[in-house]
């Protein structure tokens, strides 16, 4: 390797300070001008770091909560379509894709052109709730992707820039409105990272040094075919799940009061890419109907496509009474909504507010991307694409011995890792037992083949595909391709690197 430039040993000298500072040395270790200096030269050598020099600048300098770097470290400097490029010209395909923000890949002409348009136009960046002519144009694009009653029926309120921010104002109606306190959840559910989103999500982890969640949420088994919480197979265990709900608000002493919502994902994503059964949800949406109690549907990371249909609850045809939407609806970038029913709009003004609900310029590229999904009807070769994708896993399950599940719908994808078995053979009652570190193995494998693939479910173990909705067929078979490698070499590891 080259001597490296004056400016990038300044970085490091840099890096070691911020390192010291991490330590805990105090502030004034540096004077202001040198602070100043410093962050010049790290401006400097920006062109020149490698990418583990900029990953260990980040782990000296940025919080230890961060997550996405320890297992996929990479530095990306470009991106278009389904693929980016690393800071050494590395290619991947990316199967992550904003966590499933960037519906329409990353830098398509049509989000860019509306950046440019609002900016040429001079629209402000952002302006709380004040209404502007980017605004009322989302809201019409937005209303035209829902079924046809929803314009007349239900309204909208602009949250802030997060899903788990809509969640929180989700919980909050739901709770104004009927008068109630308490939440049910479901086992396995992720709803954000915020205290009230989380007191409704089903991991643990991130709870155990925490307190002060929400109280009175009461959690459920969500269905599932490969692994049943009741231990019954196919749609008996989601029935029995019914039940138990049903049993629940009827029983005087089940020793919980009436709840105000029940909020669950339509597809759960980061716990496993688990999709509810249609006639389950038909059940729960009955049940809760018939006690009062608001469905309140999480779609922020299915809406707009992701499952094949615009929006996953349509695969069911129940309507819930709050919807909460993010990620896609702003066209990469942050926005986050809830619509609900009219007549639940009984909150006052300013009941749940945020500086940045009027981020002008997702606005802007969020009605041009509905737009652009709209007149492709891009959910129709999601659905298509989404079941080559999904049968090219089913093919590597049945060549390999560590893949026990392939699940999902659309363009939500997840391959459950498990101890290693032959899944030609029918398997036992119970299922194997989940393999994070095979499946942690596959992923590094992955990404060593160009492939960047997210990890979820229990216990980390499901690998999950999350591609940006325009990927072609010919990219998916390429993908599989990619996949098959990384899995049969992560088993042909040895056990000891397992």
């Amino acid at each position: 390797m080259p001597d490296r430039p004056a400016t990038e040993a300044t970085c490091l000298r840099t890096l070691q300070f911020s390192e010291s500072r991490v330590h805990g040395e105090a502030e004034h270790a540096l004077p202001a001008h040198s602070r100043r200096s410093a962050t010049a030269a790290v401006s400097e050598c920006d062109s020149v770091a490698s990418s583990r020099e900029i990953l260990e600048a980040q782990a000296a300098i940025e919080s230890n909560a961060r997550a996405y770097p320890r297992r996929l470290p990479i530095v990306i400097a470009s991106a278009r379509g389904v693929k980016v490029r690393d800071v050494e010209g590395r290619e991947y395909f990316d199967c992550l894709a904003g966590a499933g923000a960037l519906a329409l890949g990353h830098g398509h002409p049509v989000v860019a052109d509306a950046i440019r348009k609002a900016l040429d136009e001079e629209a402000p960046l952002q302006t709380l709730d004040l209404p502007t002519p980017l605004k009322d144009r989302f809201i019409r694009t937005l209303f035209a992707s829902l079924p046809t009653n929803w314009t007349s029926d239900y309204k909208i309120h602009f949250c802030g820039p997060s899903g788990s921010d809509a969640v929180e104002a989700a919980l909050k109606l739901a709770k104004i409105a009927t008068g109630r306190r308490g939440v049910f959840a479901f086992h396995g559910a992720y709803h954000g990272m915020t205290l009230g989103s989380m007191s409704v999500a089903g991991d643990t982890a991130p709870k155990r040094a925490l307190g002060g969640f929400a109280a009175e949420v009461q959690f459920l088994p969500f269905p599932s075919e490969y692994r049943c919480p009741f231990g019954l197979d196919g749609d008996a265990g989601a029935e029995m799940g019914a039940r138990f709900l049903e049993r629940l608000l009827e029983d005087p002493n089940s020793g919980l009061l009436p709840p105000a919502a029940l909020i669950l994902e339509i597809v759960q994503g980061e716990g496993g890419v688990n999709p509810a059964p249609d006639a389950w949800l038909r059940r729960i949406r009955e049940i809760t109907a018939r006690h009062g109690v608001l469905l309140v549907v999480d779609e922020v990371q299915t809406g707009l496509g992701r499952t094949g249909r615009l929006y996953a609850f349509e695969h069911s045809g129940i309507e819930p009474d709050i919807l909460v939407l993010s990620k896609a609806i702003g066209g990469g970038l942050p926005l986050s909504t809830i619509l609900y029913r009219r007549d639940l709009d009984v909150w006052g003004p300013g009941a749940h507010a945020g500086t940045f609900r009027g981020n002008q310029l997702a606005f802007a590229t969020g009605a041009a991307s509905i737009d652009y999904i709209l007149s492709h009807r891009l959910e129709r070769h999601v659905e298509n694409v989404g079941a080559l994708f999904q049968g090219l896993m089913t093919d590597i399950a049945r060549e390999t011995e560590c893949i026990g599940d392939v699940r999902g719908r659309g363009l939500m994808i997840g391959v459950e890792i498990c101890k290693r078995h032959n899944s030609a053979a029918p398997l036992r009652a119970e299922p194997p037992s989940a393999s994070p570190e095979m499946a942690k193995r596959i992923q590094e494998e992955g990404l060593r083949r160009g492939l960047i693939m997210e990890l979820g479910g229990r216990n980390d173990s499901v690998v999950r595909f999350l591609p940006p909705l325009i990927v072609t067929r010919g990219e998916v078979e390429e993908i599989a391709g990619r996949f098959r490698e990384a899995v049969k070499a992560a088993e042909q590891a040895p056990a000891s690197q397992l």
